[in-house]
């Protein structure tokens, strides 16, 4: 990637992050810095990252080629509105949940505007982030954003009208996959293991599993068959899932949370 200057608008955990995965992605922390409204989310960055923090909008912005909006969609408005001078000629990324690019090039007066869905596992650098562009968008521009949103797990573009779809699945996805591992541990627990055994054993093979049907050649369906003897435990346990209807309320859940995110965008 060319050595451009990177602004954070905001501080927080993603963006700081955002930032030390870039950072270790092998970005100089010298052309990172950020600005937030928060002195201690600005320490934590600075802390985090090795990047500077600026002391004001203006500074941060002031020779910045890329901004990344990483601020709460609820403050957005307020921290465009203080950008803008200083936006023109610039790339802005924004990973504000909800915010459409019409939204954002209103706001900001610019064009050249990505936006992002990323989600939490971002926090361990194994994050799936989804990106759409503005129309006319350039393939630099969209190459700036796949390499740093890649430096924390995967990238993946899409079109705009997605990007609901992608909340629904990766954006809430954690939080199903986080009660399912407690529903697993529980079951553990029940069955007689201690509390702390079953945690691991539970995170262990959600884990495990994620990383084998990363890598295996085989289908999913091919892996999980392998795993199912015939009148076997795991059999037993199969047939339980699907008389509670298992995968068909975990489907709805991605489809509530994906029209839930519609909802929340309209008019914005």
């Amino acid at each position: 990637m060319a050595e451009h200057v990177y602004t954070f608008i905001g501080a927080g955990k993603m963006a700081t992050a955002i930032a030390s995965g870039m950072v270790k992605s092998g970005i100089a922390p010298e052309t990172i810095r950020a600005y937030d409204v928060s002195d201690s989310a600005a320490a934590a960055f600075r802390k985090n990252t090795g990047a500077t923090v600026a002391a004001s909008m203006k500074d941060a912005l002031a020779d910045a080629d890329v901004v990344i909006l990483a601020v709460k969609p609820q403050y957005a408005a307020e921290a465009l509105a203080e950008a803008k001078p200083f936006l023109p000629g610039k790339l802005m990324i924004s990973i504000a949940a909800g915010l459409t690019i019409s939204y954002l090039q209103t706001a900001s007066g610019i064009d050249r505007v990505i936006r992002v869905m990323p989600n939490t596992p971002a926090l361990a650098l194994a994050g799936m982030s989804c990106y759409a562009g503005a129309n006319g968008i350039s393939g630099d521009d969209l190459e700036i954003a796949e390499k740093i949103l890649s430096s924390v797990g995967i990238a993946r573009k899409v079109s705009e009208g997605q990007l609901d779809a992608v909340t629904g699945l990766s954006g809430s996805g954690p939080a199903f996959v986080m009660e399912f591992i407690m529903a697993l541990a529980d079951g553990g627990v029940y069955s007689g293991l201690s509390r702390d055994a079953a945690l691991e054993l539970a995170l262990q093979t959600v884990y495990g599993t994620a990383k084998m049907c990363q890598e295996s050649s085989m289908s999913i369906g091919e892996l999980r068959d392998a795993v199912i003897s015939p009148a076997g435990t795991t059999a037993e346990g199969i047939m339980v899932l699907q008389k509670g209807a298992f995968k068909g309320t975990a489907s709805a859940a991605v489809v509530a949370a994906a029209e839930r995110s519609r909802e929340l965008g309209k008019g914005k």
